[in-house]
């Protein structure tokens, strides 16, 4: 958002190239870095490592606070690609602790406590961010906020309780090409686990390219501020909360994948009107700014977004349906990875789930440039990404079956 309205803008940079690498950026480490945080997780006591983690996440946001102040893009990218890293060896430990701490009828409920409490947490930040970062003392707190919910985490991971380690006879393996080979091979061991492994990702495919088209799109198509880009993500995380956090009533505990070829129609019919309602504002707008504005083509804030049009409610609904049945479709192959996961080797299952997840956001960084540069607005992009989640609902069907059967 601060790029996309301010930096940018003063000094005519790419904002649609420049946001798609800076979503590159923090991706790249997990596809780097994954078989290596795998290793670890597994070989060491996770509570222990997991403080280790959050104190060097205090470090990274006080560089992030200095990056702000001294207005350093290429600073920022930086600390981003190494926020990136510190991500990369927090992802296999936080979701393999869950098996070790819990009931099996209780995996589904948590998952969708940590998924729903993800995407709020996103939600918080970017509308605090959202909102001050173009204020008179925007930085400072931004800064202060970065930096204190950065120590809240380090001090909350002091309660986290003793693990019992994975594999204390592991030796690190700090090739990456060969043990992130490895690792994936222990993913594929189990057809169920990697088939949820593929879901999980596609899930973050769809993500990435809705996050990183948000502020795009809104300039593009709603021609719209800031503020209509802190709504649409609102909506977005608050939809995922529902799902994730509703999944367990509707599951009653139970680790089962049949809800999620419903969350997958329902990602694409939610897109499919998300889309047509987008075509229709559009539409609408001009005739607005023709016959209201006179012509005069300005950023329209949140009030107008709702008068220029009745398709304004369409784009909501449909972006909410869309984050709620995301919600719904994620949270079960989450469990079912889990659970299916041989003991031994959960941490590096679940890195090789990071790094296939990697690999899908990357691909939604390539595919978005590959067709900004075939010259697609971004609203043709989302159109593309409902078009591509059609086949999904055959993969996770075959999930749904083996887990029936």
């Amino acid at each position: 958002i601060w790029f996309t309205y301010d930096v940018a803008t003063d000094s005519g940079t790419n904002a649609p190239m420049m946001v798609t690498l800076a979503a590159g950026l923090f991706i790249l480490p997990f596809f780097l870095f994954s078989a290596t945080a795998g290793q670890f997780a597994d070989k060491y006591e996770r509570s222990h490592f997991t403080r280790k983690i959050k104190f060097v996440e205090v470090i990274l946001m006080l560089a992030v606070s200095a990056g702000f102040f001294l207005g350093s893009i290429y600073g920022l990218l930086v600390v981003l690609f190494m926020m990136g890293v510190q991500s990369t060896f927090f992802g296999p430990i936080k979701y393999s602790l869950l098996p070790e701490h819990l009931n099996d009828d209780e995996l589904i409920g948590c998952n969708g406590l940590i998924e729903g409490g993800t995407f709020l947490s996103i939600l918080f930040g970017t509308i605090f961010g959202g909102l001050i970062i173009g204020t008179t003392y925007g930085k400072e707190m931004l800064a202060l906020a970065l930096v204190g919910f950065a120590v809240v985490g380090w001090v909350s991971s002091r309660s986290i309780p003793l693990a019992p380690v994975g594999d204390p006879n592991l030796k690190i393996g700090w090739n990456i090409f060969s043990e992130t080979r490895k690792i994936i091979g222990y993913a594929r061991e189990e057809r169920t686990v990697w088939l949820s492994i593929i879901g999980i990702s596609w899930f973050w495919f769809v993500g990435a390219m809705f996050l990183t088209q948000f502020p795009i799109f809104t300039k593009q198509t709603i021609g719209g501020n800031e503020h209509i880009v802190t709504l649409f993500l609102t909506i977005l995380s608050v939809g995922i909360g529902i799902g994730s956090v509703g999944c367990n009533r509707l599951l009653k505990g139970e680790i089962n994948g049949r809800l999620v070829p419903y969350g997958s129609v329902g990602m694409t019919v939610a897109i499919a009107v998300f889309v047509a309602a987008s075509i229709q504002y559009s539409a609408d707008r001009m005739v607005y700014l023709e016959q209201v504005l006179n012509y005069q083509d300005r950023i329209l804030g949140l009030t107008e977004f709702f008068s220029v049009s009745l398709a304004s409610w369409g784009i909501i609904g449909g972006l909410l349906a869309l984050s709620v049945c995301a919600g719904i479709y994620i949270v079960p192959l989450y469990t079912i990875m889990q659970h299916r996961s041989d003991d031994r080797y959960l941490a590096r299952i679940i890195a090789a789930a990071n790094v296939i997840n990697a690999l899908f956001m990357v691909m939604a960084s390539v595919v978005a440039l590959l067709l900004f540069s075939l010259n697609f607005t971004s609203i043709q992009i989302l159109l593309t990404v409902g078009v591509l989640n059609v086949p999904v609902f055959f993969l996770v069907q075959g999930i749904v079956r083996r887990r029936l059967n």
